[in-house]
């Protein structure tokens, strides 16, 4: 049908979402007077915004004892961010008794993947694809395993989306890629 590319696709790891508990209740009024940086509007908002710059992530922190940290680069660094807000914390005085435990809900990774895609044959040949230019210019497959929402553009690129772990967005990738190898829905 199409010419068949062999270029390995680029996935570079856009953002990383991770939840955290630490099991307890936590004074938000009192970690916004002892870190004058960090953002809190509970009239607006009811949790608090911490910010690091390295990683440069931004860490939601609620009165219930929960976390939410975006902007990682990849797993490691969503923990690590979580674990570094969690010590400041600390040692400006917040007592925190335990260790924050730390789940991955959410990778983003955008993709390159060297080639162009013809979404129209694509969407009638892959099950659970979806395409409707007139609704939104790429086509839309949820990929059951490893469970993942690939948005799929003409161009080659592509965002994958709903994994837990990088090494599912590394298959998703692979396996997306060898499904439009075989069915000749990609070319140079």
């Amino acid at each position: 049908m199409y010419g068949i590319m062999t270029q390995k696709p680029v996935v570079t790891i856009e953002n990383t979402v991770s939840s955290a508990s630490v099991g307890q209740r936590i004074n938000l009024t009192d970690i916004a007077r002892r870190f004058p940086d960090t953002e809190y509007h509970p009239e607006k908002f009811p949790g608090l915004v911490f910010r690091l710059k390295s990683p440069k992530t931004a860490t939601l922190v609620f009165s219930s004892g929960k976390f939410v940290c975006t902007g990682a680069k990849s797993e490691q660094q969503s923990i690590y961010a979580v674990k570094a807000v969690v010590e400041q914390l600390r040692e400006g005085g917040i007592k925190i008794k335990n260790e924050p435990d730390i789940t991955i809900q959410n990778i983003v990774a955008s993709v390159n993947l060297g080639c162009k895609v013809h979404l129209e044959p694509a969407a009638r040949s892959m099950p659970r694809s979806m395409y409707e230019p007139e609704q939104f210019p790429g086509l839309i497959h949820r990929m059951l395993d490893p469970k993942a929402v690939m948005l799929v553009f003409a161009s080659g690129k592509l965002v994958c989306a709903g994994t837990r772990k990088e090494s599912e967005v590394y298959r998703a990738v692979h396996n997306l890629h060898a499904m439009l190898q075989e069915k000749g829905l990609i070319s140079g």
